[in-house]
C-alpha cells in the first residue's frame, strides 16, 4: 500500500483501475467488467471521474512526474474513495475488505487529516472565510436534497391520487349496461397487468365467483341450454350461451361478480 503513487482531483484522492487493481489484488479488467455491469450503481463526480480531451491533457500535465502509465491514454476513470468502496462491495472478497480498510485510513483518510491541519493554521479570517463557505456548501446540498424529495413527495401524491381516482370511479361506477360496464373494467385491468392477459382476467374473475357464491358455472351453463332446448330454442342460440349470459340471469351472482370485478380493478390497476 505504501508504494501507491498519491494522486489528485479536484481537491480529493483518487486511484486508478490499474491502482485499485493492484490494491485489491484483481485483474484491472475485472474491475472495468464490474463498473460496466453495475454502472448504475455508481455516480459521476462522487464515485468516480471520467477524464478525456483536454481535462485528460491536464490531468496528465499535473502528474507528469508520477510513475503511471498515462501518456498514451485517451479515456481515464479515476476513483473516489466512495468509489474504491463501491468496488469492494462488488468484489466482496475477504482481501477486497482488508485491502478497503488499510486503503481508507493510509491514503483517503490521510488526506483529510492533512487537510484538517492545514485550516488550523489558517488565520482567524480565513477561517472564519472558510466557515462560511463550508455552510453555505452545505446549505446548498441540503437544499438540491430538500428539492429532490420535495420532487419525490410530489410524484408520489400524483401517484396517490391517481390510485384514489381509479378506486372512486370503481366504486360509484354505473352499472345501466352491465355487460358493456363489466368488459371495459376487464380490459382495463388487462392493460395494466404486466404477466396476465385479457383470458387469464377473465378466468381468475370466474374463479373467484364460483368460489364465492358457491356455484359452478358450467353446469349452470348446461342447465340453462337444456331449459332453451326444453323451449324449442334454435341451435344456435343454445349454442351461443356463455358463463356472462348465465351470471347476468342470476341477480345474486351478478351483484357477487360485479363486486369481484371491481375489486381486481382496484387490486391492478390502483
Amino acid at each position: 500500500m505504501s508504494n501507491l503513487s498519491i494522486l489528485e482531483h479536484r481537491g480529493q484522492r483518487v486511484l486508478t483501475t490499474q491502482q485499485l487493481a493492484q490494491v485489491y489484488e484483481t485483474d484491472s479488467n475485472n474491475i472495468k467488467n464490474n463498473f460496466s455491469n453495475n454502472k448504475d450503481r455508481f455516480v459521476e463526480g462522487r464515485d468516480y471521474f471520467f477524464l478525456q480531451s483536454e481535462e485528460l491533457q491536464e490531468f496528465k500535465r499535473v502528474v507528469n512526474d508520477i510513475d503511471q502509465p498515462f501518456k498514451f491514454t485517451s479515456q481515464l476513470y479515476l476513483w473516489t474513495e466512495r468509489g474504491a468502496n463501491r468496488h469492494c462491495k462488488i468484489l466482496d472478497t475477504d482481501k477486497a475488505w482488508q485491502q478497503y480498510d488499510i486503503l481508507e485510513e493510509s491514503y483517503f483518510r490521510t488526506k483529510q487529516a492533512q487537510l484538517l491541519i492545514d485550516y488550523s493554521k489558517l488565520s482567524p479570517e480565513l477561517q472564519m472565510f472558510k466557515l462560511i463557505l463550508d455552510n453555505t456548501a452545505k446549505l446548498q446540498l441540503d437544499l438540491v436534497e430538500a428539492n429532490s424529495k420535495a420532487t419525490e413527495a410530489i410524484e408520489r401524491t400524483g401517484y396517490i391520487e391517481q390510485r384514489l381516482e381509479v378506486v372512486k370511479e370503481t366504486i360509484i361506477q354505473r352499472d345501466d349496461n352491465w355487460r358493456d360496464s363489466i368488459n371495459t373494467m376487464v380490459n382495463r385491468i388487462a392493460k395494466c397487468s404486466a404477466d396476465k392477459n385479457y383470458q387469464a382476467i377473465r378466468s381468475e374473475s370466474y374463479m373467484l365467483l364460483e368460489e364465492r357464491a358457491a356455484c359452478d358455472l358450467n353446469t349452470r351453463i348446461r342447465n340453462m341450454r337444456q331449459r332453451l332446448e326444453d323451449t324449442g330454442a334454435t341451435k344456435t342460440k343454445i349454442n351461443s350461451i356463455t358463463k356472462m349470459d348465465v351470471i347476468e340471469s342470476d341477480k345474486r351472482l351478478k351483484e357477487i361478480y360485479t363486486g369481484i370485478v371491481k375489486e381486481m380493478l382496484i387490486k391492478y390497476v390502483a
